[in-house]
Parts: structure tokens; C-alpha cells; sequence
């Protein structure tokens, strides 16, 4: 029997060809042209003497030929051996664990608790990546593990819902004046409306709050987030707070809650990473460690929609 290899770059891009049955998506995968992608799974049949994919014809991608079907689990469960068995031999180093977040949830959320994080596993070095909604870093493999926002759609990976969030007004204690109340929603003319541009837009809530001559253009608005929430700690005006992000800043007391009315978000945060990869121990403690600090975060923001800060004026 012949114990010579195939090319193994070429097994990759099979490998990869065969998870997203297209050329072109295995080529954005790997950041690659898609002829290069052709060009190398046509030296791999013509090195195993058979076709491992039948062409469907522009458009309409391709399917595994028998061959292909058995080919393929084989190959998947070399690379995780692979995978494991380097993972092994460099156990004795720290390992660096890549994870890609948000802006905003990072700096509000992830960061503030990753201490907990490195004092459970203290041989992982965690690296935060700031997010290019462009780019996939689970595919390019930047990243062992990507946090998004979403509804959970994404092909290919494995998601797990760790936090969902409701949005209600948050502003800084100081702007709730006896001139200025906040003890109705229609009190909010007298304030400066703080604009998530990008998330939230106070017509919604307003509406659910039956508020409907207030002016929900005007004020000034913010393309991050944390940009906005930051504002309205500074005093700079009501913003619409996303549970999630503001909820330390509550309990902290530089954020109050001045009304219980709260509009559900239609998004949730995931922690997602490619199919098969929770099999690493250090990828799988991550997970389980957020779904962990998740689990607390969402009591404490599902408290604050049963019990809302109020603040009275002077």
C-alpha cells in the first residue's frame, strides 16, 4: 500500500469546498481566488484518480460525488487529530485565545468581566479583537471565537444565544431636576434625546409609550454604541439604553432607569464558532464560562424591567 500523501494544501481546500459545496465561497473562506480553489481540486482528483465533486454548471454549485462522501469524514477527522495533537504538545505554553467582539459590548460588557475569566483559566491568554462586520474572522481564521449580535442565522457555525436585551431610557441621576422631571414619559421635551444611530430609534419606544408630539429627530446621535452611552453618564441627555450594555452602569448608580416601560430588542449576542471547534477544550471553557456570566448578566437586566431604578427630583 502506498503510504505517500496527497498535497495537503489541496486537502484543505477540498475539506473547505466540501463544507461550503461552491467554489466561491470556499474561496472567500480562504481568501483565495476561486481558480486557485478550482486549480487545486483538480491536481487532488488527479493525483486520487477520481472525481470528488460533480459541477452542477454556473450557479448552481456542486455535490459530492461517492467517492467524495467517503473521502470527505475521512479527511475531517485527520485535520481534528491534527488539531488536537498540536494542541497537545504545546500544552505546556499558554495558549492564545482570539476572540472578536463588538466596540461596545466589549468595552462595556466582555472587558469588565474578563478578570474573572483569566482567574478561572489562567494558562489561556485571551486576545479581544474590535469586529469588522466586512469580514468573517472565523473563516480567514483570525479568530477562535466571534461574539455577534443578531438573530442567530448564520450557515456554517455554531451559535449559542448567551444574552438577549431589552431597551428602556437611561440618563445620568444629576439631569433629574425639580425643573426638570422625569416623572412621565411626555417630561422627556425638556430633555435632550441622545440617538443610537446605528441600533435604536426612540419612535418605538415612545409610541409603546403613547408619546407622540415629541420631536425624535432632534438631538445628537452616535454610531457606537458605547459612544452614546458614554454621553449619557457625561449628562449629556436620555438615551435608550440596551440592557445589556447598560446594566453595570445602573447598579454602579451612573446610569438611572427613570421609567419601567421597556420595548423588547429582536437581537441577541451569540458567542459562535466554527462547526466542530467546541471539540477544543480552551475554545469549549471559553463558551461555557460566558454562557455562565451571560446566565448572571441576564437576571440582573430581566431585574431591572421588575424593579426599575426611579429617580425622584429634588
Amino acid at each position: 500500500m502506498s503510504r505517500r500523501l496527497p498535497p495537503l494544501n489541496a486537502l484543505v481546500v477540498f475539506e473547505t469546498a466540501a463544507r461550503h459545496l461552491s467554489f466561491t465561497r470556499a474561496a472567500n473562506a480562504l481568501h483565495v481566488t476561486q481558480a486557485a480553489v478550482s486549480h487545486q481540486i483538480k491536481a487532488l482528483e488527479e493525483w486520487l484518480g477520481v472525481e470528488l465533486f460533480h459541477r452542477l454548471g454556473r450557479g448552481h454549485g456542486l455535490v459530492l460525488t461517492e467517492a467524495g462522501r467517503h473521502y470527505l469524514p475521512r479527511i475531517r477527522s485527520a485535520f481534528d487529530i491534527i488539531r488536537e495533537s498540536t494542541a497537545t504538545i504545546d500544552s505546556k505554553r499558554k495558549r492564545v485565545l482570539n476572540i472578536a467582539t463588538l466596540d461596545s459590548f466589549g468595552y462595556h460588557w466582555l472587558v469588565p468581566r474578563l478578570s474573572g475569566y483569566s482567574r478561572q483559566f489562567p494558562d489561556v491568554d485571551v486576545r479581544i479583537l474590535s469586529a469588522d462586520l466586512e469580514a468573517d474572522g472565523l473563516a480567514k481564521g483570525i479568530v477562535d471565537i466571534d461574539i455577534r449580535y443578531g438573530e442567530g442565522d448564520w450557515a456554517d457555525v455554531e451559535a449559542i444565544r448567551f444574552l438577549t436585551e431589552s431597551i428602556f431610557p437611561v440618563c445620568s441621576p444629576a439631569i433629574v431636576t425639580a425643573a426638570k422631571p422625569l416623572a412621565t414619559p411626555a417630561d422627556l421635551r425638556h430633555h435632550t434625546l441622545l440617538h443610537d444611530v446605528m441600533v435604536t430609534d426612540w419612535r418605538g419606544w415612545l409610541e409603546a409609550a403613547g408619546v407622540t408630539d415629541i420631536d425624535t429627530e432632534h438631538g445628537p446621535g452616535f454610531n457606537h454604541s458605547h459612544l452614546v452611552t458614554q454621553a449619557a453618564m457625561s449628562g449629556a441627555g436620555v438615551a435608550l439604553g440596551r440592557g445589556a450594555l447598560v446594566v453595570d452602569a445602573v447598579r454602579r448608580g451612573q446610569l438611572t432607569r427613570p421609567f419601567s416601560l421597556s420595548i423588547p430588542s429582536r437581537f441577541a449576542y451569540f458567542v459562535v464558532c466554527s462547526s466542530g471547534a467546541a471539540r477544543d477544550p480552551v475554545i469549549a471553557g471559553f463558551r461555557e464560562w460566558l454562557l455562565a456570566e451571560g446566565a448572571l448578566s441576564q437576571k440582573e437586566i430581566d431585574a431591572l424591567d421588575t424593579n426599575p431604578d426611579i429617580t425622584a427630583g429634588p
